[in-house]
C-alpha cells in the first residue's frame, strides 16, 4: 500500500465533525459503543474503530446533536438500499429515474393495460430526464431555468456535452415525437409497430446509468432482457406489417424518422431488431441466445443481430461481372477460374449442389433460390481487388483446389 493509499485510508476511518455531533447525541441517549460503532460505519467507504468512538465519548468539549438531528440521522441511515447503495435523501433523482424505466416495462409488460405506447413513452422520458439532470448537476450544470423550470430532456440532448452516442440521442429524439404525436390519438395495433425503439431505449438506459454512475445501478436483476417488454406471440410480431394500419400512425412513423439517413435507422441504438432462426438443440440448451454484432462470434454469425436486410440491390454482381470489374481495377488477369478459387478458398458460398445453398457469407454473396444462381456484393469485388493486387495473396488463390 502507498503513502498515498494510507493516508487516504486514514482519512475514511476518521469521524467526520458532524458524525461526532451524532456519536455524542447517540451516547447521550444511552447507545452503547459497539451499536453506534455499527450504525456509523454502515455505508461507509472506510470503517470507524472502536477507538474513535470511545475518543468522542472522553472528550468533554464535544457538542451533541439534538434528540431531532440524532432521529433524522437514523432515518437517513435507513434510508440506504444495500443493493444499490442509493440513499433516499442524498439521491433521489437517481432512484427515480430508475423507478420510472422500471414503471415503463412494467405497464408494456402488463396484459390489462391497452395506453402502452403513450404510457411507455411518458414515462421513459422521465426516466431519462431525472438521470440526465443528475449527470448534469454533478458537472456543475444549473439546469434551471430564469422562468424556474428545470431543462427538459429535448434541452438536454441537445447540448454539445450530452454524454451519450449520437444513436442514443436519435432515440431519444424519436421517443419524444411519439409522446408528442401519439397524445390522445388512438393507435389500435400500432404499439408493436415501435418496440424496436422501446427496446433500444430500454438497454440504451441501463448501458447510460452504469456508464455514468456505476454499474452496481444496473436495472439488469429488475428488467431481464429488453425483449420482456413484450410478451408477444411471434406469429403475431411476424404478421404485423399485414395489416394496414391507419394513416395517422403511418405520418407519426415517418415523423419518427425524419431526416434520419439509413445508416442512424439502422443503429441497433436507435432501434433494436432480432432474427430468430431454428437450431437443433439438447434441451438443456434450448433457449435464446443473443450476440453482440461487433464481437468475433457475431462478425461470424450475421443472421443473429442484423444491422441490414439482404436485397437484391445490395448484390448486384453476376460472377463474371466480378471477375471483369477484379481485372480491371487490380489491371492483372483475373478469370473465373480464380474467382471460383476465391470463393471456395474464403468459404463465400457452399459448393454446387449443397443441401442449404443459401448458407453464404452475408457480407459478400446471396443465393437465389427462383434462378438458383448467386450474386455478389461491392464489398466482395473490393476484397478481391485488395487480395489481387498482392502478388503472394493472388498466389495463394490459386493454388487452392477448384
Amino acid at each position: 500500500m502507498t503513502g498515498g493509499e494510507m493516508a487516504q485510508k486514514k482519512k475514511e476511518g476518521a469521524l467526520t465533525p458532524e458524525e461526532k455531533r451524532i456519536v455524542k447525541g447517540l451516547l447521550a441517549q444511552n447507545w452503547r459503543n459497539q451499536d453506534i460503532q455499527a450504525w456509523i460505519n454502515g455505508g461507509r467507504n472506510g470503517t470507524v474503530n472502536g477507538a474513535r468512538i470511545s475518543g468522542v465519548k472522553k472528550d468533554a468539549d464535544q457538542q451533541a446533536a439534538t434528540p431531532e438531528e440524532v432521529d433524522f440521522w437514523l432515518k437517513w441511515k435507513k434510508a440506504t438500499d444495500p443493493q444499490t447503495g442509493l440513499n433516499l435523501y442524498d439521491h433521489e433523482r437517481l432512484i427515480r429515474a430508475r423507478e420510472a424505466m422500471i414503471l415503463a416495462v412494467q405497464v408494456f409488460n402488463s396484459a390489462g393495460l391497452k395506453f402502452k405506447t403513450e404510457v411507455f413513452c411518458m414515462l421513459a422520458n422521465v426516466a431519462w430526464t431525472y438521470l440526465m439532470h443528475e449527470y448534469f448537476t454533478r458537472q456543475a450544470v444549473n439546469i434551471v431555468k430564469a422562468d424556474g423550470k428545470t431543462m427538459a430532456l429535448s434541452e438536454l440532448y441537445g447540448r454539445n456535452d450530452f454524454p451519450t452516442s449520437e444513436g442514443i440521442k436519435q432515440n431519444l429524439r424519436a421517443l419524444k415525437v411519439l409522446r408528442d404525436e401519439v397524445e390522445h390519438k388512438l393507435l389500435g395495433k400500432a404499439d408493436v409497430k415501435w418496440l424496436g425503439i422501446f427496446q433500444a431505449c430500454c438497454l440504451n438506459f441501463n448501458k447510460t446509468i452504469c456508464e455514468l454512475f456505476g454499474d452496481h445501478l444496473s436495472l439488469a436483476n429488475e428488467l431481464s432482457f429488453a425483449l420482456h417488454f413484450a410478451k408477444m406471440n411471434l406469429d403475431q410480431a411476424a404478421t404485423l406489417n399485414q395489416y394496414e394500419l391507419p394513416g395517422h400512425i403511418d405520418a407519426i412513423d415517418a415523423n419518427v424518422t425524419a431526416g434520419m439517413t439509413p445508416e442512424q435507422i439502422n443503429s441497433l441504438e436507435f432501434q433494436f431488431r432480432v432474427i430468430y432462426t431454428l437450431d437443433a438443440a439438447s434441451k438443456s440448451h434450448a433457449h435464446f441466445q443473443f450476440v453482440n454484432p461487433d464481437s468475433q462470434e457475431g462478425k461470424e454469425i450475421h443472421n443473429v443481430l442484423a444491422k441490414k436486410v439482404a436485397a437484391d440491390e445490395l448484390f448486384p454482381h453476376k460472377p463474371s461481372v466480378v471477375v471483369g470489374a477484379v481485372a480491371a481495377q487490380a489491371a492483372v488477369p483475373f478469370t473465373s477460374n480464380d474467382h471460383t478459387r476465391a470463393w471456395k478458398l474464403f468459404k463465400v458460398r457452399p459448393k454446387k449442389g449443397a443441401a442449404q445453398p443459401g448458407n453464404t457469407d452475408k457480407r459478400y454473396c446471396i443465393y437465389h433460390p427462383a434462378h438458383k444462381d448467386y450474386t455478389y456484393s461491392d464489398e466482395w469485388v473490393a476484397r478481391l481487388v485488395e487480395e489481387a493486387t498482392d502478388a503472394e495473396r493472388l498466389a495463394a488463390i490459386r493454388a487452392a483446389k477448384l
